[in-house]
């Protein structure tokens, strides 16, 4: 890029930042900062084109002019476990001590759709996650809790839209309204047959679910993001980092092909879409997809879906460090694991984050060690001046060329997964028929588990080393106390079911569930507003989900060979 149009973006950029407020940084001994740094002023840049300026297409150097100067990330720490109460306690405590929004982990039998005294959740209820069996649950998980006035996140795909139905009645029974709700739902199905494994039905009536949701938040819940799609799961299940950039994204454009078949207005549901990222270990390799991830979601949201508005260009995304880095060996390292990630998380452009607990790799969370991993985040936005300045590794020459690296690789990806839907290999067919052929055929699974056989052998072999695992292993520690849920709270969910059922109205649950059947049965029928009724008539979870499992069908997973 010439001199003339690097000054021009520069101008620009500066009318940005400064309609946007900020006030003056400086380092902790007393250097101005500006809050922005690029070429020196006359030079030209060929790289720059790709680089740009904070605010503005292609987005490389984050969604704001003025960073977090102006807007920090959001401290959003996933919580869940036991029983509602046991956790919104959890809540509680987070919310008191700084943390700026909630994440719902799910236990076991809640992500796939059971309730808790199905005798297929036996000895699971409440270990990995919250048991949530009705809107009751709901109601008591977010006690004291105003949700009209806090972003809640839940982490759940298969049974996504039931579980949102009860959110939606629990946060009426506080005298809130829909619209009044902002947060965000994951509901990303095509990462559970890739990675996760958590689906109830074939992909079909799945992506029938979704396009429903994206619907009705699109004229109900303006402000709520009805579709998380994730990345996490992918790079956990042993995917590179660039696997998990192409996949996500790809994932990404099948719902907004999803959306434009429903003939929504890509300019008011794409601003509803968000992402949620895995920042692993390798520290720079994170911050460059990071910054490849917004560059090609902006690009394709242009020049392939025709959105013409910046905010339906933005890709806004969730961040949680890797919890497949830590080790049960020497935990304390994880600490250390967590910190660097969450860095390199920021310096990204994380919208928000979650950092993982030292003890996470054992069982959930202790108190303490979400405490610490609590403390971790605000370390770093309070202390350490990674705020001060926006986008501080851009022109790095060795930032840029990964980034580039990155999206070349992940272009690759896309061409091959677009190739697999059309049959001929020209690499023109939709991504959504590509995304369901390369499930069908275990291209995805495939591949992913070619990449975390590859890490096995290289950390095997130590070329790979980690520390307290093939590396300075010599180091004792005295054993972690560490989160035990007992086996009292299933037998406590199961009576609360039971009793739940004696007390309700029988006719009016009976009315609600056949009134979400008859809608199962006709196409073009929003499910929503059915589902939303079963919910406030106190219907379960495992009730909902498996009338639709009935009449669509269970998926299971073809054999590979």
């Amino acid at each position: 890029m010439d001199a003339e149009s690097i000054q021009a973006g520069r101008e620009r950029w500066q009318r940005r930042y400064d309609a946007a407020g900020g006030s003056d940084r400086a380092t902790r001994s007393g250097l101005p900062l500006e809050p922005l740094y690029g070429p020196p002023e006359g030079s030209d840049d060929p790289r720059f084109e790709r680089i740009g300026w904070p605010g503005e297409f292609p987005f490389t150097r984050g969604l704001y002019a003025n960073g977090y100067r102006g807007r920090p990330w959001t401290i959003r720490q996933f919580a869940g476990f036991g029983n509602a109460r046991q956790t919104n306690e959890r809540y509680r405590m987070l919310l008191a001590a700084g943390g700026g929004g909630l994440s719902v982990a799910f236990d076991m039998p809640t992500l796939m759709g059971r309730d808790s005294d199905d005798p297929r959740a036996l000895g699971e209820v409440g270990h990995c996650g919250v048991a949530i069996d009705s809107a009751a649950d709901m109601e008591t998980l977010f006690d004291g809790i105003k949700l009209a006035d806090v972003t809640t996140s839940m982490t759940i795909s298969g049974p996504a839209i039931p579980i949102f139905c009860m959110y939606v009645a629990a946060a009426e029974r506080q005298g809130a309204t829909a619209r009044e709700l902002n947060g965000t739902l994951q509901t990303d199905i095509f990462k559970e047959y890739i990675a996760q494994k958590e689906w109830l039905f074939p992909p079909q009536p799945h992506l029938r679910l979704i396009g429903d949701l994206m619907e009705f938040c699109a004229a109900e819940m303006p402000a709520y993001k009805p579709l998380s799609v994730s990345g996490y799961h992918i790079r956990e299940a042993g995917s590179t980092a660039a696997q998990e950039l192409a996949f996500t994204l790809a994932d990404g454009f099948a719902y907004v092909e999803l959306g434009l078949s429903r003939n929504l207005d890509i300019e008011k549901f794409a601003p509803q879409l968000s992402f949620f990222f895995d920042a692993h270990i390798d520290f720079f390799e994170e911050i460059a997809k990071f910054r490849a991830a917004r560059r090609i979601w902006a690009r394709w949201m242009r020049d392939v879906y025709g959105a013409k508005t910046e905010k339906a260009q933005w890709m806004r995304f969730h961040t949680q460090t890797a919890g497949v880095s830590l080790t049960a060996q020497q935990p304390d390292n994880n600490i250390v694991r967590t910190a660097v990630e969450a860095l390199a998380a920021v310096l990204g452009g994380t919208n928000s984050l979650h950092t993982n607990a030292l003890d996470e790799v054992l069982a959930l969370p202790s108190e303490r060690a979400a405490a610490i991993a609590l403390r971790t985040q605000q370390v770093l936005m309070e202390e350490t001046g990674v705020a001060n300045v926006v986008d501080p590794l851009g022109g790095s020459w060795y930032i840029e060329a990964l980034t580039d690296q990155i999206e070349t690789e992940a272009e690759t990806i896309f061409e091959r997964i677009r190739s697999l839907g059309d049959g001929n290999g020209a690499g023109q067919g939709t991504m959504t028929a590509g995304i369901l052929r390369g499930i069908d055929d275990g291209w995805f699974t495939g591949h992913i588990a070619d990449a975390a056989f590859r890490e096995h052998e290289l950390l095997q072999t130590g070329e790979q080393r980690v520390v307290g695992v093939n590396a300075h292993t010599d180091a004792a520690e005295p054993p972690l106390e560490i989160l035990r849920v007992s086996h009292e709270v299933e037998r406590e969910q199961r009576a609360v079911v039971a009793r739940r059922k004696q007390s309700r109205d029988d006719t009016a649950v009976a009315t609600a569930l056949a009134a979400v059947r008859d809608a199962a049965r006709r196409d073009g029928v929003n499910l929503i507003e059915p589902l939303l009724d079963a919910a406030r008539a106190e219907a379960t979870l495992g009730e909902m989900c498996q009338l639709l499992v009935a009449e669509w069908g269970a998926y299971s997973e073809p054999p590979r060979v």
